[in-house]
């Protein structure tokens, strides 16, 4: 590449750490890939750092040595997420959103781009630090939700289908109580889809009992593996006994009233003064 102006290096730089984030980056890279000194790049870095660090984007670590370099950490203040979940609450508060039998219709939501970004962007920061290697998901709606956290976090995805299929080869199926019918389901998962002991993120749209959830922390005991955490967009309070304890929400339903049109949504339990992450 060409050697460019600061100005024009700051905002080249920017976006290549945006687009790469949680990947350790050597200065070396930077030196070669614009033509300028170590030192010139430290400066440059800096003042990156600062605004990531100003505008709430995220962090910028910088670590020594020789096999170091700089790593993009993307985080989003709770704050700046609590306004978003906020303003999302009251649009799934519309009546027009009732469906026949007191469901929400979400689908919307989970098409558009900006309100995937902002959700995917919340599960990575309230699960950051912890140690992942895949994200989980089960078909259909919870797909969208996890490579939005995935893309944040730089890691892989994984979905549990609800029946085997033939070009993805062998597969480990398993049977669960659906939490909201009672009724036994099947969940399946690829044996080459999951390495044995990977540790695993679940991301999923909704939960109500917990058992699909818990269907999919089932299957990976099949494959050794271990739940680092679990991340749902909407939880139903209206539940007398759930199957999953430990897990965070970025909302929470209340109630859906047909008779009525009330819809209550409110922020979730990430929130929570004394929650933070589960």
């Amino acid at each position: 590449m060409k050697k460019l102006k600061r100005s024009a290096r700051l905002v080249e730089m920017t976006q290549y750490l945006l687009f790469r984030p949680h990947s350790l980056i050597p200065l070396t890279t930077f030196a070669e890939r614009y033509n300028s000194a170590k030192s010139s790049i430290s400066e440059d870095l800096a003042i990156i750092k600062e605004v990531f660090e100003e505008e709430g984007l995220g962090e910028l670590q910088t670590l020594a040595g020789a096999a170091g370099g700089v790593k993009f950490s993307p985080k989003v203040p709770k704050e700046i997420s609590l306004k978003f979940i906020g303003q999302l609450c009251l649009q799934l508060q519309q009546p027009e959103r009732i469906l026949p039998g007191g469901y929400l219709y979400m689908s919307d939501i989970m098409g558009q781009p900006q309100y995937l970004n902002e959700i995917g962007k919340t599960f990575a920061s309230a699960f950051a630090g912890r140690d992942i290697d895949v994200i989980m998901t089960v078909e259909t709606k919870g797909i969208p939700l996890a490579y939005a956290t995935a893309t944040y976090m730089n890691l892989p995805v994984v979905v549990v289908r609800r029946d085997n299929r033939v070009t993805e080869g062998s597969a480990v199926s398993i049977n669960y109580v659906s939490g909201s019918n009672k009724r036994i389901q099947t969940m399946s998962l690829a044996r080459r889809a999951l390495k044995e002991e990977s540790k695993v993120l679940i991301i999923d749209d909704f939960m109500h009992v917990g058992g699909t959830i818990h269907g999919m922390m089932d299957l990976l005991a099949e494959f050794k593996a271990s739940v680092q955490g679990v991340g749902v967009f909407m939880e139903s309070v209206e539940v007398e006994e759930r199957l999953v304890d430990q897990y965070v929400s970025l909302s929470r339903l209340f109630g859906v009233d047909s008779k009525t049109k009330q819809i209550t949504v409110e922020p979730g339990n990430y929130f929570d003064s004394k929650k933070g992450d589960a």
